[in-house]
């Protein structure tokens, strides 16, 4: 059996400001309507694989949620990390659980969530040669076949074939230039790509050899993790003894026998702004151009806006996001630079970073539209039969208007049924509960007024 782990845990920092703390890239349509980590999925289904493992931060579960099954898709299980521990631990966790569940003869497709793979064709091939190979007992990368000499990746270098790959010679860090260049001439290098498919057992056996430390953590972590609704939390203490280390430094850099399988099919790690204008789409004037744009006179940029009309005049070479609540105007050939921009708003502060005024919750969604200190208003969102917890605030009252679906409101133990333009009042102290009773999303105008504090709720199981 051929089992996806897909680790969802990146941040994203040089895609702000459309990714953020709680929504990072993998979670974002940044090429397609799907997401990366919906691309992910399908595409290791595609390629033959089973139902997938997703390891993920503990904050992002109901988005990874609400995205597998927005496709469809019922996931093996939803590993939550307590911490961040980079990927050796990670890979180590879902190894021990897939080998208790499925046995130590499966084998692991590891992939990262906000990968893009352009040609899906060769990436299917490229997997079906891995899988043979790990069926042989091989512990297989993915190397990418390198477009120019890329000093932001680290190197693989090639040696003599061993069945339907090469062995690795060397796992070789991010070069400078000079060495990116000659890479690039004397050829047999290629780009790292941080994925990886191998039997379950062999890999623990190498872990236990080479990173016992990140293999007893992972086996606890495991032991005592507790099931929540969905999710599988990995047990916090044991977790955060794992060493911080990424799977190349911990095993891979180690083993005398990798096999790398090449992968030319358009892969990119979408780093940066200037990653997604490489990859999109281009007019006749060179620009890339998603939501509302209107462009006049203006060459080889990247125009994003996610709602407002976005218009450009006489420029060139620009990078141009429009969000909800901030916007970012770049040099193309700057990108890398939101990284430093990124560094200044974590320092001052700024709520821009963490989140985007749409926040997600296991019943669906809160838009933030307006606010003031006595004022609140928001967009709900709730999915087919999906309810909020019963609550009541003490010191601030609520409006609904329930714009599209059916509403079930239970009010100090009454309950009522709204439709499009029905309305109804929470009075502070009302003990309240909205519920979706219909088959299709409930859209409720929400209007909080009073003090508004993000403390004052009393929830009720």
């Amino acid at each position: 059996m051929l089992v996806p782990v897909i680790l969802s845990g990146g941040s994203g920092s040089r895609l702000w400001p459309l990714s953020r703390e709680e929504a990072p890239k993998q979670f974002l349509p940044l090429l397609e309507q799907q997401s990366l980590l919906q691309r992910t999925a399908l595409r290791a289904s595609e390629a033959g694989a089973s139902a997938p493992l997703i390891v993920c931060n503990q904050a992002h579960r109901f988005l990874v949620a609400q995205q597998l099954a927005a496709l469809g898709t019922t996931p093996r299980g939803i590993m939550l990390e307590p911490v961040a521990r980079n990927t050796a631990p990670a890979i180590a966790a879902a190894a021990c659980l897939l080998e208790a569940s499925e046995g130590p003869e499966t084998r692991m497709l590891v992939l990262a969530a906000d990968h893009a793979i352009p040609d899906e064709a060769a990436f299917t091939k490229a997997v079906a040669l891995a899988d043979g190979l790990a069926q042989e007992g091989e512990i297989v990368t993915f190397g990418i076949v390198p477009t120019h000499a890329e000093t932001g990746y680290g190197y693989l270098k090639a040696g003599a074939p061993r069945g339907s790959g090469r062995v690795v010679e060397a796992f070789i860090e991010k070069p400078n230039q000079d060495r990116a260049d000659a890479f690039l001439a004397e050829g047999g290098y290629f780009w790292n790509s941080g994925m990886f498919l191998f039997p379950v057992g062999v890999l623990l056996e190498a872990l236990k050899r080479h990173a016992p430390a990140a293999l007893s953590a992972a086996r606890r972590a495991v032991a005592d993790a507790m099931e929540d609704l969905d999710f599988l939390r990995l047990e916090e203490t044991a977790f955060a003894g794992a060493p911080s280390e990424s799977i190349d430094y911990a095993v891979m850099e180690k083993l005398d026998r990798a096999v790398m399988v090449p992968l030319d099919a358009g892969w990119s790690d979408v780093g940066a702004w200037d990653a997604l204008w490489s990859l999109g789409e281009k007019d006749d004037a060179g620009n890339v151009a998603q939501g509302d744009v209107l462009a006049v006179g203006t060459h080889n940029s990247y125009l994003r806006s996610d709602g407002r009309l976005l218009a450009t005049v006489g420029v060139s070479d620009l990078l141009v996001v429009d969000t909800e609540d901030a916007t970012l105007v770049a040099h193309r050939y700057a990108a890398q630079g939101v990284k430093t921009l990124v560094e200044r708003l974590k320092k001052a502060g700024r709520s821009e970073l963490v989140g985007h005024p749409t926040r997600w919750a296991p019943w669906g969604s809160a838009r933030r539209l307006a606010e003031g200190e006595a004022f609140e208003a928001h967009l709900l969102t709730l999915q087919p039969g999906r309810a909020m917890a019963s609550q009541r605030h003490q010191h601030r009252a609520e409006h609904w208007i329930v714009l599209e679906g059916t509403a079930e409101v239970t009010r100090n133990g009454e309950t009522h049924h709204l439709g499009p333009h029905d309305a109804i009042s929470i009075a502070a102290g009302d003990q309240h509960r909205l519920a979706n009773s219909g088959s299709t999303a409930l859209k409720v105008l929400e209007v909080a007024s009073g003090a508004i504090d993000p403390d004052d709720i009393e929830r009720q199981p």
